[in-house]
């Protein structure tokens, strides 16, 4: 039993580190944001509300791209000072992805924002991994 879990591990290992790094990366991005709300950051105020809002993101997207670079595509790209940029970069297409889902179809089409926000999250998960794998880490051995 237990090798059998640990073959399909070793034949999905790319895939099933991007669901868990994935996952705490959401960890860090509301730790951050509750952290931020709860002490320091006024959630009443519009302004400060997305100020928590956008550094709880930027938690999320440096946690993943330290995760996903490590753990999840194993790259061995020396340089990262790009990797990071177009890491940064597909990360803002999902998000903007995000956001428009989210004005059309609550603001715009009046549906509810649970369900369409658990749409959207589907959408950017799988963009996410699309993006790093075709744009990002490319091949673990890019120098």
């Amino acid at each position: 039993m237990i090798r059998k879990i640990k073959e399909l591990y070793i034949k999905n290992k790319e895939i099933i580190n991007y669901l868990i790094f994935g996952f705490l990366t959401t960890v860090v991005s509301l730790l951050v944001y509750y952290i931020l709300t709860f002490t320091i950051i006024d959630p009443n105020r519009s302004l400060e509300l997305q100020l928590a809002n956008i550094i709880s993101w930027v938690a999320g997207v440096a946690f993943a791209y330290i995760t996903n670079r490590k753990y999840v595509f194993e790259s061995k790209n020396n340089n990262v000072k790009k990797e990071l940029s177009s890491f940064v970069g597909a990360r803002i297409i999902t998000l903007i992805m995000d956001m428009l889902i989210m004005y059309i179809g609550v603001t715009v089409l009046k549906g509810n924002d649970k369900i369409l926000k658990l749409i959207s999250q589907i959408i950017v998960i799988v963009s996410n991994y699309i993006f790093s794998k075709i744009f990002v880490f490319k091949n673990k051995r890019d120098n």
